[in-house]
């Protein structure tokens, strides 16, 4: 299959980014990273968590973030949503797309939100038909899809199960999540394959961990499955909770180099996008994880 020409980078690093972050971000520093994504070209910057402050104290000012962004027209600033309690709070503060969150393992969905995939489909449904009722987009993330760190490998048929039914409730896109970041390429096209029968390809998107160094590739194999629509996290902040050390998110720079080096448009600049990798890290106290930001910054520094 011939790949997109054209691909949508979802930009996560707000919101997966920062939520692990140990010492506490000021809310000015998440109001400028979501804002300058969105001017390098970003058409969706994940901004927040309305979740409780006591499991992740990282998004406590959700709402004072997704209320003070000085919105970019044309770009969606979608919310992660839990539950009905989060929604209403999300929606007060003024959000127009949310996100809810299924896992496609049952011992990753009682330890992660503390009840089975089942269960989690029934807390999901009254958000879901709130978001309708309030003309709000919709979006759903499926965790484990390419393995566990409690069951091990996971069935692309379960996988399926989830995008469907969370499909079936009104999510515009299902993002398909590498949450540990041990898929491989023909894992990963055999996983789309089986969603694909369930749910059309053009309404997935994947969610690729680097934790052993696959994510470029699981996305290479995605975009030959017809997938056009990716996950990634500037910088590539945010580590794996479930393996020690590892790193998490794929950084956009990463993502935006390689979709460019194919001739797929993205719409992002990718210079600007690798100043923003250099500044967020130079707050938080680290060094990027993007090789291709590295490359790009130390190449501008031997040109200066």
């Amino acid at each position: 299959m011939t790949v997109p020409s054209r691909a949508r980078i979802v930009e996560v690093g707000p919101r997966d980014g920062l939520q692990n972050e140990n010492g506490e971000v000021p809310t000015q520093v998440k109001l400028e990273l979501i804002e300058r994504l969105a001017d390098a070209g970003l058409p969706a910057v994940e901004a927040t968590a309305f979740v409780s402050p006591k499991w992740i104290p990282q998004m406590a000012d959700h709402t004072e973030v997704l209320e003070r962004i000085h919105r970019k027209p044309g770009v969606a600033y979608p919310v992660l949503t839990p539950n009905l309690k989060g929604f209403e709070a999300a929606r007060a503060a003024g959000a127009t797309e949310v996100a809810i969150f299924g896992a496609a393992s049952e011992a990753f969905s009682k330890k992660n939100i503390n009840c089975s995939i089942a269960e989690s489909l029934d807390r999901f449904r009254p958000v879901a038909e709130a978001a309708r009722a309030a003309n709000i987009k919709l979006r759903g993330y499926i965790s484990c899809v390419l393995g566990c760190p409690y069951e091990g490998d996971v069935a692309p048929a379960k996988v399926a199960e989830v995008a469907a039914a969370l499909a079936d409730m009104g999510c515009y896109e299902v993002s398909l999540g590498d949450t540990i970041g041990v898929g491989t390429p023909g894992k990963t096209r055999a996983m789309i394959e089986a969603v694909a029968a369930r749910v059309p390809v053009g309404r997935l998107a994947g969610h690729y961990h680097d934790t052993y160094g696959q994510a470029l590739a699981n996305i290479y194999a995605s975009l030959e499955a017809g997938v056009a629509c990716f996950d990634a996290s500037v910088a590539g902040l945010g580590g794996c909770p479930y393996a020690a050390g590892a790193s998490g998110n794929v950084a956009t720079e990463d993502v935006v180099y390689m979709l460019h080096g194919l001739g797929i448009e993205t719409g992002v600049d990718l210079e600007r996008l690798v100043d923003i990798g250099q500044w967020i890290c130079g707050v938080l106290g680290r060094e990027p994880s993007s090789k291709a930001g590295r490359a790009i910054a130390a190449k501008r520094r031997k040109a200066a």
